[in-house]
């Protein structure tokens, strides 16, 4: 599994491995049944401590992208993928209406913003 953990990110590092599953999930990469490595290998492969993969799991499990089976593992669930496309669209709108905001208080038009937006749309 290609999880990427970034030590100057400001996010903890079960929110990026959780964060970066969720977004294989989304994609189709994993897909539902589809079993996850066992917590002790992910930590090992990332070189972290299991409790870190251990609350990136059960975050994941709260958010009913994974159903963990005592003795079997943890598998991606059967999640209603339009349920979770409009949650991340949600997200997106939050931190879009801060942009704008901020944008509006230091008078930037809505032009200046929408070509900000595409230079990093593309970056990505």
């Amino acid at each position: 599994m290609d999880i990427l953990i970034s030590n100057s990110s400001g996010k903890p590092i079960y929110e990026q491995i959780a964060s970066q599953i969720k977004a294989m999930i989304m994609s189709g990469e994993l897909k539902e049944g589809d079993a996850l490595p066992s917590m002790r290998l992910l930590a090992k492969e990332l070189r972290i401590s299991v409790i870190t993969t251990k609350r990136a799991y059960e975050d994941l499990e709260r958010d009913g992208f994974l159903t963990t089976v005592v003795g079997k593992g943890s598998f991606v669930t059967g999640t209603n993928r339009e349920l979770m496309r409009e949650e991340q669209l949600r997200i997106v709108e939050e931190h879009l209406q801060k942009a704008v905001d901020a944008a509006k208080g230091c008078g930037m038009t809505k032009e200046e913003l929408a070509e900000v937006l595409d230079m990093l749309y593309e970056e990505v």
